[in-house]
């Protein structure tokens, strides 16, 4: 048994992994959590749990909450005194078997005293990896979000910080330039992401991008906070203009990064640390050259008579295509979907529908991401600028704005068109302001809403994806299981296809089961897990992989007369093609249009098999595990 909580606050037992709803007593867990080992006081517990607005009998009440968590623990076979009630509050003593967060601070100091550059970013990168996600992404406590999480974040981000100074004093330019771009985006506050960003970009040959990112930066830290940058990014920027050689990243020492000096190489003697650039917009659509804007070079500094005389640097070229620009990889034993690949193919490579976007829609599960990504790999070398992959919502399933979504994009490069997949859009709204001009490049843009006022407005390409046919899943199954094994139990394989209801992440997990278990048997599986569906078609180390997390997370993001309506259709019709007399058409429409039922108007209206058999769990579930995953505490 483990608590995971540095992302999603959860208990696994090493089959299962219960994601925790918010409510009073995850916060209580939260907190202790959070202070495992230590004596929490009752005081700070109850405004854990009510914030500001505690009941009279907040006492009574905690000690409720704590009966409720131990119920929850006995479930996992957890002891019933891993919370002991100590004189003035309460304690849990975890170790690094039971809870992440200990085990990422054990990490990190073992990491500060690995004694090589090459172990120390091993165990950082192990250390970083029990991260899945905002920290108390699923905990409602406002107090905890406001003392707490920025604390827990911080350790993260320290962590992330070094890794990547040790990258770069490695040389590792090319390789740790995804991870500083990704960081800068998403914390523009943190000044030294913006200046590993920089120096990659520069030592791998692209200046003018860089210089780019030091105006953005410039232009913010002005506008949000009337400031200028510190003295490292002023100085970078000096260099860079200048054309002066960096220095030799190998030859850093891991010292110097302790100081935090971050290497850079020392300005000659004489010059100014102090910039009066104005800068463009960070959202311009094209980077400017340096020579657009160049800063007062101040004199160099006096050479030696012994010295001989100096000179200047030559800056090399920046490449035509951007060597970072990684290849799309294909989709791991991605199976079917021929005829609307071909389609997407021929949309993203010839003129006309390649200037608009393409939607592909349908049910949460059904497959969409996974096919917006093998068609970008199909065609990214019709898009030279590279194809880039923004998440268009939060860990906790909340909506990124356009200002969030563009953060996390590259600027725009020299090299040609580019591809965008938004994944998981939620409106019309949300995408507009993203979409590139047909100079620019195109969108692929994954949704569970059909977006018709998307195209209504712009246009496009559109694909709603049902399940896979009988043959596609059976042919899914042999490229992850292998032929041998499929070929050993064909009618179970196609039993387990039947009771995953065709939908690909449902084979995907029974997959991963079946290979993580060579003994078992297809048939057995597909007993287990027909015993208890769909709550069994989850991964204990992925929260992700859930196919009652992912309908879960979809149902929430209904309004209540769109949750009630839908699980009144899926109890209550059974096999019959009417429709129930109190869901009207409005509303019928917008289930479909959210995903959760298939075909209408002239066609009758339907709803996938699985998803009725988890409405059918919703509907008899107790009140407090109605739209959750596996448990939860109230």
């Amino acid at each position: 048994m483990r608590f995971q909580l540095l992302g999603l606050l959860s208990i696994a037992d090493g089959e299962h992994a219960a994601v925790l709803q918010p409510s009073k007593p995850t916060s209580l867990l939260a907190a202790l959590l959070i202070h495992s080992g230590a004596a929490v006081s009752t005081e700070y517990l109850v405004r854990a749990v009510w914030d500001t607005e505690p009941p009279a009998t907040a006492r009574a009440a905690l000690q409720s909450c704590v009966l409720r968590l131990r119920r929850i623990f006995a479930k996992y076979g957890i002891a019933n005194d891993a919370i002991e009630a100590v004189p003035g509050g309460y304690r849990m003593r975890m170790d690094r078997e039971t809870l992440d967060l200990v085990r990422f601070r054990e990490l990190v100091r073992s990491a500060d005293s690995a004694g090589d550059a090459e172990t120390e970013s091993h165990v950082l990168r192990e250390a970083l990896a029990l991260w899945h996600g905002p920290v108390l992404a699923n905990v409602a406590s406002h107090m905890l979000h406001r003392d707490e999480a920025p604390r827990l974040t911080e350790e993260r981000l320290r962590a992330l910080e070094r890794l990547c100074d040790i990258e770069l004093a490695r040389g590792r330019c090319r390789e740790v330039l995804s991870e500083v771009w990704d960081a800068a985006r998403r914390h523009p506050e943190r000044e030294r992401f913006s200046e590993q960003l920089i120096e990659a970009l520069c030592r791998t040959g692209r200046q003018t991008e860089a210089l780019a990112e030091i105006r953005a930066v410039k232009e913010r830290l002005k506008e949000e906070f009337g400031i200028d940058p510190g003295a490292p990014l002023q100085r970078l920027e000096l260099m860079i203009l200048r054309g002066e050689d960096l220095g030799a990243p190998q030859a850093r020492s891991i010292a110097a990064i302790e100081a935090g000096t971050a290497s850079l190489p020392a300005l000659p003697s004489g010059t100014s640390g102090t910039s009066h650039t104005t800068s463009p917009h960070p959202t311009s659509p094209h980077p400017t050259s340096p020579d657009d804007d160049l800063l007062p070079v101040p004199p160099a500094a006096p050479v030696p008579p012994s010295a001989p005389p100096a000179q200047a640097p030559v800056t090399p070229p920046v490449p035509a295509v951007p060597s970072t620009i990684a290849p799309v990889a294909p989709v791991p034993c991605f199976t079917g979907r021929t005829a609307q690949l071909a389609s997407l193919h021929s949309a993203l490579t010839t003129g006309g529908p390649a200037t608009r976007p393409v939607v592909i829609s349908g049910a949460p599960g059904i497959g969409k991401t996974a096919l917006a990504l093998q068609a970008a790999h199909l065609a990214q070398e019709a898009f030279p600028g590279g194809c880039f992959t923004v998440r268009m919502t939060r860990a906790d399933g909340s909506p990124l704005d356009a200002a969030e979504a563009r953060a996390q994009l590259p600027p725009l490069n020299e090299c040609g068109r580019r591809l965008l997949v938004l994944d998981d859009a939620v409106s019309a709204e949300q995408i507009r302001p993203l979409l590139p001009s047909p100079a620019e490049g195109v969108a692929v843009v994954t949704s569970r809403r059909g977006l018709a006022g998307l195209i209504a407005t712009h246009g496009g390409v559109v694909h709603r994806l049902d399940t896979l046919d009988p043959e596609e899943s059976h042919h899914l199954l042999i490229s992850t299981l292998g032929a041998e094994r499929v070929a050993a139990e064909p009618e179970a394989a196609r039993e387990l296809a039947r009771i995953c209801g065709h939908f690909p992440l449902s084979l995907r997990i029974a997959a991963a089961r079946l290979l993580t278990r060579p003994g078992l048997g297809i048939g057995d599986c597909a007993g287990w897990l027909a015993a208890d569906l769909p709550a069994r078609l989850s991964l204990a180390d992925e929260p992700l992989m859930s196919v009652p997390g992912v309908f879960g997370a979809a149902l929430r993001r209904l309004s209540p007369e769109l949750r009630e309506a839908f699980v009144l259709l899926a109890t209550e019709r059974g096999h019959s093609r009417r429709t129930p007399p109190d869901v009207s058409d409005e509303v019928l429409e917008r289930l479909a249009d959210a995903g959760f039922v298939e075909e209408g108007p002239p066609r009758p209206y339907r709803i996938h098999e699985l998803l009725k058999i988890y409405a059918r769990r919703h509907e008899t579930a107790p009140p407090r595990l109605r739209i959750g995953t596996t448990a939860t505490p109230g």
